[in-house]
């Protein structure tokens, strides 16, 4: 898969931008703030309806516009397709696939990018939740309808908590047909979330020889390994019903203790992806140059992952990513990407990017992106 163009209209600092893409490499150079992440950072929301650099939409729109407007045309198998996508202020968003109108999340697998940011640093240092929503969005781009069962997990959590914790301190009759309106709410909260979590241990299956592998490439020795740390005991070649069983179990024995909480304690909101570097964990131990080293292997890693599965490459984003590396690392990491059908690249000086991904590149300012010969000196 690759894109052959991307339209932005009033995303981020782009008031309108075109950018004409090929296959093979593509370099966005600019200083800080010019705009080149911007870009990147609408092809992957094109990929995941999300953005690692805000937790809502209204960022993403310029200021004094009332919409954003995303618009890209790819190609996979000779085969292509037109994608848009209005990001709404304060009203829902729209899309269009070809000239369909769609549900946004119908674009969910059309577009398939794996973007590396600085921000992923987070992935080795910080909170589970990070290491879940990476999880997550990895099974959405691999199996979009996974989309659907995640939403609906995150609503039936939210109101079995509510329910728990409206219990708390009541008792008798009150407390009985709480008990019993909880219930209602224990067989999705199981069903659904063995769902996710059998796809997250499958995905981990899958991901933990290639991380470990890359790291040792990126890093130039060390082991990386990955744990899967759910909620309840799960065994090896426990399939959705085993784990809903489970999770079941675990809700009924700890009632009292979830009541006393007034939360859900069992499921895969309070579950974690563990990583460790030559027997000691990463989060805490690992230093700077091993983090951003074990997050590039996270990410290149998702990547494999996704080609295997979709028989098909997404498209790979290195946003900033050179920077941080030194010399060695950067020669690896150019090994790499060797073949990916296409890679976009962000960098503040064109001296960052090594030799072997210079191909065609485009200078950015001030929201503006200049062609290929005008970027050239």
């Amino acid at each position: 898969m690759y894109l052959t163009d991307l339209a932005l209209t009033d995303f981020r600092s782009h008031r309108e931008t075109v950018v004409r893409l090929d296959a093979g490499v593509t370099t966005f150079s600019g200083p800080n703030g010019a705009g080149k992440t911007n870009l990147v950072e609408a092809v992957t929301y094109l990929a995941t309806l999300g953005s690692h650099r805000v937790a809502s939409d209204q960022p993403l729109i310029r200021e004094g516009a009332d919409k954003a407007i995303i618009r890209a045309r790819l190609v996979r198998e000779d085969r292509a397709a037109v994608v848009s996508l209005e990001i709404m202020a304060g009203q829902a968003n729209r899309a269009l696939l070809g000239r369909a109108k769609v549900k946004p999340t119908a674009l969910l697998g059309v577009t398939r990018a794996v973007g590396f940011v600085p921000e992923d640093l987070v992935l080795a240092k910080g909170p589970p939740e990070v290491r879940r929503r990476y999880l997550d969005e990895m099974s959405v781009q691999v199996k979009p309808s996974m989309a659907r069962t995640l939403s609906d997990y995150s609503q039936v959590v939210r109101q079995r908590s509510a329910l728990l914790k409206s219990l708390a301190g009541t008792s008798g009759s009150q407390r009985r047909e709480g008990i019993d309106g909880l219930e209602i709410w224990d067989g999705p909260a199981a069903r659904l979330g063995a769902a996710i979590i059998h796809r997250r241990i499958t995905l981990v299956q899958h991901l933990e020889d290639k991380v470990a592998e890359l790291y040792g490439r990126i890093a130039n020795g060390g082991r990386a390994k990955l744990f899967y740390r759910p909620s309840v005991e799960v065994a090896d070649g426990d399939g959705p019903e085993a784990i809903e069983a489970k999770l079941l179990e675990a809700m009924t024995g700890g009632r009292d203790k979830e009541i006393e909480r007034g939360l859900t304690l069992y499921g895969p909101h309070r579950e974690d992806l563990t990583l460790a570097l030559n027997g000691r964990p990463a989060r805490g131990y690992a230093s700077h140059g091993e983090s951003w080293s074990l997050a590039l292997a996270l990410r290149l890693g998702e990547f494999q992952v996704i080609r295997d599965e979709m028989a098909d490459d997404p498209i790979l984003i290195l946003d900033d990513v050179f920077a941080e590396l030194d010399m060695t690392r950067r020669q690896a990491l150019t090994k790499l990407v060797e073949g990916v059908e296409q890679v976009l690249v962000t960098a503040a000086v064109k001296r960052d990017v090594p030799d072997g991904l210079a191909s065609h590149w485009h200078a950015v300012s001030e929201g503006q992106v200049l062609a290929d010969d005008a970027a050239s000196g």
